[in-house]
């Protein structure tokens, strides 16, 4: 199966799309011909990222993913100015200071859950309900999971809980969604190279065996590349979960 390179007329959205992989992905989506527009919290951070894309190409609506009046507009202003929508990459994430689970505090739980759960389904739900009624009908979802979904790393029981919730709300909307042709999938990224993961080559992470060593990483481009993949995709196809992780990353197998 192959996907056609050129999306002039395609309309694609990357919530988080200010830095890391969202601002990778924009631009690589840009650069196949989709109009895409790039949302976060921080409005400067957003200007700034829009020098860095294709001229014209990219716009920028800042919103709170984790306030539904905000993600309300933020799909209102998309419909009013584009018309429709027909690449979600739901992908704004956060992670919070790593600890024990007796010392993880109720506002670093309440925090995480809300931007990684609440935010990927209020965007999810608002992005159902533009690509049902839209013509022609249907679209594709692309929700931020994590390699940390099948195997966690140490002091991370809030991140993981929510990376889970995110797996099951993929294949429960998957499920939901396909008789209005929305193809609900999951990329589960593993030591992509962002502001996230730099400890990973200097200072190291720990492993599995209570050691700390550097991990490998990748170009968060080839992260981008697979957005790319699977947003181009007929919609009768949907790479459901779709793992992209460094090479020599301790994963498979534990290393």
């Amino acid at each position: 199966m192959t996907t056609t390179t050129d999306k002039t007329g395609k309309i694609a959205m990357v919530t988080g799309g200010s830095a890391g992989i969202g601002l990778a992905s924009a631009r690589a989506l840009a650069e196949q011909g989709y109009t895409v527009i790039i949302t976060g919290r921080n409005g400067e951070r957003l200007k700034s990222a829009l020098a860095e894309m294709p001229a014209g190409k990219v716009h920028a609506i800042a919103a709170d993913v984790t306030d539904p009046a905000a993600v309300d507009r933020l799909f209102s202003e998309v419909e009013q100015r584009f018309g429709r929508l027909d690449v979600l990459f739901n992908n704004a994430g956060m992670n919070v200071k790593p600890d024990s689970v007796e010392d993880i505090t109720f506002e670093d739980w309440q925090t995480i859950l809300q931007t990684n759960v609440t935010g990927v389904f209020l965007c999810l739900q608002a992005a159902v309900r533009l690509m049902k009624k839209q013509t022609p009908r249907g679209g594709r979802i692309i929700n931020n999971g994590s390699v940390s979904a099948s195997v966690p790393r140490y002091f991370a029981v809030p991140y993981t809980a929510t990376k889970h919730a995110v797996t099951g709300i993929t294949k429960a909307a998957s499920l939901d969604c396909r008789e209005f042709d929305i193809a609900v999938c999951q990329i589960d990224i593993g030591n992509a190279a962002t502001k996230m993961t730099t400890r990973m080559g200097t200072t190291g992470a720990l492993q599995a065996d209570g050691s700390v060593k550097q991990e490998p990483t990748m170009d968060v481009e080839n992260v981008a590349a697979t957005i790319c993949y699977m947003a181009g995709l007929p919609l009768e196809a949907n790479p459901l979960f779709l793992t992209v992780l460094a090479t020599k990353m301790p994963f498979s197998g534990r290393g």
